[in-house]
């Protein structure tokens, strides 16, 4: 990944250096598991915890001789090694260690997502309660609908991000596992026994069953819910863009002193951080196509899997942790405009409460039909003549003989229709710490 979207911490966990000793701490597990089994010598594995260590250059030359990565690693772990170093890679096949060391770099990448999930989650319940009960318009189709709250269309965002991370949960958990059970999943050169070891020591959870490598569902299954989560973020990123608009100019990101919009239009003040949330949500969504295609392999392995893999575990995992992070810095700083919203709401000329009146007029005992006929041509009217829609309608002898003034007035009140905010805030658990 560009160093644009990589935040350190994250592109630490996918540097060459932590990959190698990642393997080294693969090796070492190994070899301490065998010496519990009594197959080896406990003197070997202590000679080879102090002394084996690694080149990265080194292993870059020898590659460029075997054209293989791990020979070209257990060749220079031997170089630092005295007789110990025929234990290196014992009874192992490559997928092993690199399967199991990606286990946990993944491990390392989760711990960085979570936080970054949690801290997410935090700023959406602090918007969400603040703005609970700011009137605003709902749009459907992009058309005025009815009066809801900004806070009640956060708490859609809030609840979408529960559920994100209860999925990630599972898929990140169920990846944080490794395999050695040989060439082809056999254990014929290494006993389950010794497996079960060596992953108590890595804390990863052993595979109960693998081919030469990890089954790939596991990790299509991840990359797909990170998909999802980066989808929910360019969910509520596309609600700030429309929301940013000038006819609309409800909310507003935060415009740093000196930033500039346009290299033309001196004016102009972009949703630029919440397009870009939208952009790579795309480009995650891509890398789920080809972790579903990476779980399809000839036989006991293939490495068509491979070469993709180094591509889009990093940069899957190193865009979410910038995603979310962004995204958290953008809410917080985000400019809300309860008065713009409010003012919004009468651009319609009051026919946001067509649905009510439509209502009141049915329990008065009209037919659907007859209420619907009576109310749809007041509201062309009101729309094509730019008339308020309650003038019409109290001038309306057949709907006044219906209802009173005190009615109608009701009807046009937006407070009923956010009677129901509190409880939905509970039915979600979205309640002031």
């Amino acid at each position: 990944m560009i160093d644009r979207y990589t935040n350190p911490e994250m592109g630490a966990v996918w540097e060459l250096q932590n990959q190698y000793q990642t393997w080294l701490e693969v090796e070492i597990a190994v070899d301490q598991a065998w010496a519990n089994y009594g197959a080896i010598p406990q003197a070997d594995v202590d000679a080879i915890r102090a002394k084996a260590h690694f080149n990265v250059d080194r292993i870059a030359e020898i590659e460029a001789q075997t054209h293989h990565d791990v020979v070209a690693f257990t060749r220079d772990l031997s170089e630092s090694l005295g007789p110990e170093k025929r234990w290196i890679h014992f009874g192992l096949t490559s997928t092993d260690v690199v399967d199991t060391a990606q286990g946990l770099r993944l491990k390392q990448a989760n711990q960085i997502i979570k936080k970054d999930l949690a801290a997410y989650l935090a700023q959406i319940k602090v918007m969400a309660l603040k703005y609970k009960k700011t009137v605003m318009m709902g749009r459907t189709h992009g058309v005025q609908a009815e009066p809801t709250t900004f806070g009640l269309v956060v708490a859609r965002y809030y609840e979408e991000t529960l559920r994100n991370i209860q999925r990630f949960n599972i898929s990140s958990k169920a990846l944080e596992t490794g395999k050695l059970s040989g060439a082809v999943g056999t254990f014929a050169n290494i006993p389950m026994s010794v497996e079960e070891d060596a992953m108590a020591q890595l804390d990863l959870t052993p595979q109960p069953i693998a081919s030469q490598v990890l089954p790939r569902d596991l990790h299509a299954a991840y990359i797909n819910d990170i998909a999802l989560i980066a989808t929910g973020i360019e969910n509520f990123a596309t609600e700030i863009r429309g929301l940013q608009r000038s006819e609309i100019h409800e909310v507003e990101e935060n415009f740093a002193a000196g930033q500039k919009g346009s290299s033309s239009m001196p004016h102009k003040r972009n949703p630029i951080g919440s397009e870009n949330m939208t952009g790579l949500a795309r480009v995650i969504r891509g890398h789920m196509q080809t972790a579903m295609d990476d779980i399809t392999l000839w036989h006991e392995r293939d490495i068509s899997h491979s070469s993709a893999e180094r591509i889009i575990l990093p940069d899957t995992t190193i865009l979410i942790d910038y995603m979310l992070q962004r995204f958290t810095g953008i809410l917080s700083k985000l400019a809300v405009f309860p008065e713009t919203m409010k003012a919004n709401m009468h651009r319609t000329y009051g026919l946001i409460y067509s649905q009510r009146l439509l209502l009141k007029l049915i329990d008065k005992g009209l037919s659907r039909e007859e209420a619907y006929d009576t109310i749809q041509p007041l509201t062309a009217r009101s729309w094509d003549e730019h008339k308020m829609f309650k003038d019409l309608v109290e001038g309306d002898s057949k709907v006044t003989k219906i209802l009173t003034q005190a009615e109608i007035d009701d009807a046009f009140d937006y407070h009923y229709h956010l009677r129901n905010v509190d409880k939905i805030f509970e039915r979600i658990g979205l309640e002031e710490s």
